[in-house]
């Protein structure tokens, strides 16, 4: 098989570092980013102790991380365990700006690159690595090394951000191996590697391995990536479904062939916000109208900076019971104005039960096209 040399590049605590740019006396501090900004903005810097609320955290810097408090755990939960951590809330805004900033750097050095979110995207430098090659350069992994280093000074001179980058032949190992010495670090692995850097490792480090499939395997005995390996692929196939079981076996082996896509068109745009505390369509009637407003706006924005029109106008609510209900409505023509994303979501809502508390609400739309081409 032809050498390859996959990059992934994933910022660190991104969120939580682009805050520190902005208060930069927070530096080796325990910061949590969560929940929405209330009120005025103020000066102080709330602790964690004496939160109450349900809101969640976004990131945690690393000397926050060290207590014990990770993404997705609830703030109240982690005022328990580090009620002197600061709380910052977070500004997506400032978060996909920033995101938009470090993609660009990459690019001009590297232009293969797959999207994968707001805080991480693959690199295909098997190109920039054969041509140097081919002029005589040093064997092709360090080269590679060369482009990274390369790559993180670009970012960091363009945000003042560090990111962690893994380079291998594949996006599976590189995606693993990206964690494995942050933050700010770079790992080069080939395959000769796999047998001491990857299979010692605990088999929920393979993406696409979660808490569920790790417990499972672990009542088999098998914990590490090097035991699932070992074992018998027949086994594994009974256990998880020929598909899933022997991509287990591949996985494990550090066998992966796909693609870097560098383009592929969305299918929807959408925004949404979880209230930290519920509101009610009636009471709280002027606030909901005010988010539900900004949500389009923010939509609208979306779809005009990447170039896109759209027809189906959607919306998404969540009661306090945590039920769920989506509406749609389908336009004549498509758009990109946040009046008329506006009136279809509110045609949409109309269409909904407002007899309860509302914990989220959300807006999307869809069946998008370029302005100028013929609409799905």
């Amino acid at each position: 098989m032809p050498l390859r040399c996959i990059a992934h590049l994933d910022m660190d605590a991104f969120y939580a570092s682009v805050e520190l740019l902005r208060y930069p006396e927070l530096r080796g501090k325990p910061v949590v980013i969560g929940g929405r900004r209330r009120g005025a903005e103020t000066t102080a810097i709330p602790t964690l102790r004496g939160y109450s609320g349900r809101g969640v955290i976004t990131t945690a810097t690393y000397e926050a991380r060290a207590l014990g408090v990770h993404s997705g755990m609830g703030l109240m939960k982690a005022a328990r365990l580090a009620p002197d951590a600061l709380l910052l809330p977070a500004d997506f805004d400032e978060y996909r700006r920033y995101s938009r900033l470090f993609k660009e750097a990459v690019r001009a050095v590297a232009p293969q690159i797959e999207d994968r979110g707001i805080d991480e995207i693959y690199i295909d430098l098997t190109d920039l690595v054969m041509s140097t090659a081919a002029e005589g350069a040093p064997d092709p992994w360090a080269r590679a090394r060369v482009v990274a280093v390369d790559i993180q000074r670009t970012v960091r001179e363009a945000t003042g951000l560090t990111c962690s980058i893994g380079v291998t032949p594949n996006k599976l190992l590189s995606k693993i191996a990206s964690d494995l010495d942050k933050p700010g670090g770079l790992t080069v692995l080939t395959e000769a590697d796999i047998p001491t850097c990857i299979w010692p490792l605990p088999v929920r480090k393979i993406n696409g391995i979660g808490p569920k499939a790790a417990a499972r395997l672990d009542a088999l005995g098998i914990r590490t990536i090097g035991e699932l390996a070992q074992a018998d692929p027949a086994l594994l196939v009974g256990e998880f479904g020929r598909s899933h079981g022997a991509w287990m076996h591949e996985a494990a082996h550090g066998r992966d062939a796909r693609p870097v896509v560098t383009y592929s068109e969305p299918k929807s745009i959408s925004r949404e916000t979880t209230f930290e505390d519920d509101l009610h369509p009636v009471r709280d009637r002027e606030q909901l109208s005010r988010i539900f407003t900004d949500l389009c706006v923010k939509v609208a924005g979306d779809l005009q900076r990447k170039g896109y029109v759209g027809k189906t106008i959607g919306l998404k609510l969540r009661y306090d019971n945590f039920k769920t209900v989506t509406r749609d409505r389908t336009l004549d023509e498509a758009t990109a104005d946040a009046g008329v994303i506006r009136r279809a979501a509110g045609e949409c809502l109309k269409r909904v039960p407002l007899d309860r508390r509302i914990r989220l609400l959300g807006v999307r739309i869809g069946a998008l096209s370029k302005p100028g081409a013929r609409a799905p």
